[in-house]
C-alpha cells in the first residue's frame, strides 16, 4: 500500500514515526530515509535504539532557502539510489520516504524516477511519502493520502523551534 501525508501543517513526519513505531512494535522491519534533512532530530536518539528501525538521512544540515546546490541533489539522488536497494533486499515491511515530496517539489529529484519507485514497490508492504506539495501524480498513485492542514500555528507568534517538540 502506498500512503501519503502532505498538507502546510505541522505532524507530517510524526504520523509517519507513528507507524513505524507500530511497526517496530508488532516485529517488522522499518526503513526511513530522510530527504532533505541532515540536522539532528530528537526523535533519532530514540529511533536508533529500535532494532528492527533502520534510518538514514540524505540533507545538509541546513534548511534549503534558496535554489537547491548540486550537493543538495547529489544527496537526495544518493539518497534514492540507497532506498532502491534497500527496498530490492525485501527485507523491510515498511519503507518511510521522509521529506520525498519537498524533494520533488525542489527538483532534487525526478517525478519519473519516484512514479517507478511506487510502481515497482511490492504491495504486501507499506510505502509511505511524506512532505508538503505532494505532486497530484504521486497523490493519483497513493492508496490513502492524509492532508494535514494548518489552522493555527505558534510559530506566527514568534515561538522557536523547541527541543522535543520540533527537533
Amino acid at each position: 500500500m502506498i500512503q501519503v501525508y502532505t498538507g502546510n501543517g505541522k505532524g507530517k513526519t510524526t504520523a509517519a514515526l507513528g507507524l513505524a513505531l507500530r511497526a517496530a512494535g508488532s516485529g517488522n522491519k522499518v526503513y526511513i530515509a530522510q530527504f532533505c534533512k541532515g540536522m539532528h532530530y530528537s526523535e533519532l536518539n530514540t529511533l536508533r535504539k529500535i532494532k528492527n528501525i533502520k534510518l538514514e538521512q540524505f540533507g545538509r544540515t541546513c534548511f534549503i532557502k534558496n535554489k537547491p546546490s548540486e550537493t543538495d541533489i547529489a544527496l537526495a539522488e544518493k539518497g534514492l539510489a540507497k532506498v532502491k536497494g534497500n527496498i530490492s533486499k525485501g527485507i523491510y515491511r515498511m519503507v518511510i520516504l521522509d521529506e520525498i515530496n519537498v524533494a520533488l517539489h525542489l527538483k532534487l529529484l525526478k517525478l519519473k524516477e519516484i512514479k517507478e519507485l511506487i510502481n515497482k514497490f511490492p504491495r504486501a508492504s507499506e510505502l509511505i511519502l511524506t512532505g508538503r506539495c505532494a505532486h497530484p501524480e504521486i497523490i493519483r498513485l497513493a492508496d490513502l493520502v492524509s492532508e494535514i492542514k494548518e489552522i493555527k500555528h505558534y510559530f506566527k507568534k514568534g515561538v522557536k523551534g523547541r527541543r522535543g517538540i520540533e527537533f
